[in-house]
């Protein structure tokens, strides 16, 4: 990985309008452009978009939804929801009848199950004191989830000691 400088974001009204994430990328300064961690955080890499995001995959829908949950002030929220939005992560809409919007994950939103998962995962092993009471996340059977882990294509465990990245231009 690099050791890029970060750089101002430039969220612009044209985000929202594309569709196509390399016509989002070209219309931001990234923190490290070639680098998928370093894009990726720059989205949902705060705690509130991340939270956001892990709210909307258990049931929240609306402002006043992820506002109750969260506790988060209003002008972070709509700026967080806004973000989120414009970077095909939400999708926004009001439904017939209705004064107020409703958000929902987009498919690429739902793909960031998994980073929630690693995240919450790693938390249970090492942000709480042994015996330390916590959320489980369990299937629809009730069923604790297994441990994420990262497989090569023979099914053996990839971790950082076996693995490299690839960078632009090698």
């Amino acid at each position: 990985m690099t050791d890029a400088v970060p750089t101002e974001q430039k969220w612009t009204e044209q985000d929202g309008d594309e569709r196509d994430g390399a016509a989002r990328g070209r219309a931001q300064d990234w923190t490290d452009p070639a680098c998928p961690v370093a894009r990726t955080v720059d989205l949902v890499g705060d705690r509130w978009s991340l939270l956001i995001v892990r709210d909307a995959m258990d049931g929240a829908a609306s402002f006043t939804d992820f506002r109750n949950r969260l506790g988060v002030a209003r002008n972070i929220l709509s700026d967080r929801l806004r973000k989120l939005t414009a970077h095909g992560i939400l999708a926004m809409s009001t439904p017939p009848g209705a004064k107020r919007h409703t958000y929902r994950l987009t498919e690429s939103g739902q793909e960031l199950f998994t980073v929630v998962v690693a995240l919450r995962q790693w938390g249970e092993r090492h942000a709480f004191a042994p015996g330390e009471d916590h959320s489980v996340l369990v299937d629809d059977g009730g069923r604790d989830v297994p441990r994420f882990r990262v497989l090569d294509r023979s099914g053996r465990p990839v971790t950082a000691a076996t693995s490299h990245v690839r960078k632009v231009g090698e």
